[in-house]
C-alpha cells in the first residue's frame, strides 16, 4: 500500500496526489509511470509520474476522472492508502542535449511534461512548454511549468487564456519562426490524448523535426507478459509498457492506436452505469 499524503483538486476531475513510496522515488527516471489498483478486484491502470522527491520519498501523480477505477481513486483522501501502486514502469526517453525542445500538453497531459521539462532546461537545453485546453480553468500547473521552462505557452478553445486556439496552431507559429527568440524547435515531445498528439505528429512531419509522443494503450501487468498494450510502429509491434510510453510520433500507427484504445468502451460505460446505480441505491437507503 501507499499512504496519500498530500491532495490537491486541479480542476473539477482532476486530482494531484503526492504519494509515499520511496523505493519508486529512489529509481523513477523523468517520463516513466507507475501501474495502479484501488480495490482487489479492481482494475490496473497506468498514471505517469509527474514528479518525484527521492529526499523525501515521494511521487506525484494527476488522475483525471473519466471511468469507474479513476473515480474511485480520486475520491481517496490524504491519510487513505492505494492499495497498490507498482513501478517505476515503462522506458524514460532518450533526448540528445542542445537545442530547442518544446514540450506540448494537452489536458492533464501537461502533468507528464513537469519532470520531463525540469530535467531538459536542468542540462542546459531552451524549453517551451505549449499547454492547452478548452477553457482556462482546465489548464493545469502552469505555475509550476513556468517554472522549470525558458518559456510558456497557454492555449485555449475559448481564448480565455493565451493563445485562443489549439496547441498544434500555437505550435505551427513557433515552427514558422513566431516565438521567443525566434526560435524554432529542434525536437517536439507531445503528451495527452491520442488525438492531439496524432496532430501534433502531422503538425511536425513536414518541417522534418524529431517528435516523441507519449502512448498510454490499455495495460494489465506493466511488464510486457500481457501483450494488451500493443503498438505498431514503423511497421513493427511494440509494447509501451517496456518499449516506450515514447515513440517517433511519425512512425506510429495511429489508426490501429485508436481502434485499441476503444474496443473496450462498451463494457466502460457499463461499468460506469453500475457504478452510478451503486451510489444512487446507497444514497437512498441512508
Amino acid at each position: 500500500m501507499a499512504r496519500i499524503l498530500k491532495k490537491r483538486t486541479l480542476t473539477p476531475v482532476t486530482r494531484l496526489f503526492v504519494v509515499e513510496a520511496p523505493l519508486i522515488a529512489a529509481a523513477a527516471r523523468p517520463g516513466q509511470f507507475v501501474i495502479t489498483r484501488v480495490r482487489e478486484d479492481g482494475e490496473r491502470i497506468p498514471l505517469t509520474i509527474a514528479d518525484f522527491d527521492e529526499a523525501g520519498g515521494t511521487i506525484t501523480i494527476v488522475v483525471q476522472e473519466v471511468g469507474v477505477t479513476t473515480r474511485l481513486l480520486g475520491a481517496l483522501e490524504e491519510g487513505d492508502d492505494i492499495l497498490d501502486v507498482v513501478g517505476p514502469l515503462g522506458t524514460a526517453p532518450e533526448i540528445p542535449p542542445g537545442g530547442h525542445v518544446v514540450g506540448v500538453g494537452g489536458g492533464f497531459g501537461a502533468a507528464a511534461l513537469l519532470s520531463l521539462m525540469r530535467e531538459l532546461t536542468s542540462r542546459g537545453d531552451r524549453t517551451t512548454a505549449i499547454v492547452g485546453a478548452r477553457a482556462k480553468d482546465l489548464l493545469i500547473l502552469t505555475d509550476e511549468l513556468g517554472a522549470v521552462c525558458d518559456s510558456l505557452e497557454l492555449c485555449t478553445d475559448d481564448g480565455s487564456a493565451g493563445f485562443k486556439g489549439l496547441v498544434t496552431e500555437r505550435l505551427q507559429q513557433l515552427i514558422d519562426g513566431d516565438g521567443d527568440g525566434g526560435t524554432s524547435p529542434d525536437r517536439v515531445l507531445a503528451i495527452g490524448p491520442m488525438p492531439m498528439m496524432r496532430a501534433v505528429a502531422e503538425t511536425t512531419r513536414g518541417a522534418g523535426i524529431e517528435t516523441l509522443v507519449s502512448m498510454d494503450p490499455l495495460m494489465i501487468d506493466g511488464t510486457g507478459m500481457c501483450g494488451g498494450c500493443r503498438v505498431t510502429v514503423n511497421g513493427t509491434v511494440k509494447f509501451a509498457c517496456v518499449d516506450g510510453p515514447f515513440f517517433d510520433a511519425h512512425a506510429v500507427d495511429f489508426n490501429e492506436a485508436v481502434r485499441r484504445n476503444k474496443m473496450y468502451a462498451d463494457l466502460e460505460h457499463a461499468a460506469a452505469d453500475r457504478q452510478a446505480t451503486a451510489c444512487q441505491g446507497a444514497a437512498g437507503g441512508a
